[in-house]
């Protein structure tokens, strides 16, 4: 019997793009569809991206760890129709109609009504 005839691939080694380390640890990650080099690294990060553990870890690239969507609870939405105000609401219970994101915000300490960090500053900022 003949040993089977191996081919390389029909790509090559030298057209595959360079794998980008590991955005918790960056060291190398062990394929190229792997996103985490192991499954610590993937649970870190899942921490770090939803506010679980305190403070920062050394060596981990902010960006690559950032959500990507921002939360709806911290966005100040007004209606369209009654303008009133709703702090992670998108929906309108009144009017039943959606309502238009006005920027971050949060709850006025005093009258607890939902308020915009650039009123806070200062500034009148709307998305």
């Amino acid at each position: 019997m003949t040993a089977p005839v191996r081919y390389g691939s029909r790509y090559g080694a030298a057209t595959l793009p360079p794998t980008p380390g590991c955005p918790v640890c960056e060291r190398s990650l062990p394929s190229a569809r792997a996103r985490y080099c192991s499954r610590r690294c993937k649970q870190r990060a899942y921490r770090l991206r939803h506010g679980a553990l305190a403070g920062g870890a050394p060596g981990v690239r902010a960006n690559a760890l950032q959500p990507r969507q921002r939360r709806p609870a911290q966005t100040v939405y007004e209606c369209p129709v009654c303008e009133e105000r709703y702090r992670g609401e998108r929906r309108c219970p009144d009017c039943n109609r959606f309502c238009r994101a006005l920027g971050l915000g949060g709850a006025c300490p005093h009258c607890d009504q939902p308020i915009l960090v650039a009123e806070l500053l200062g500034g009148e900022g709307v998305l």
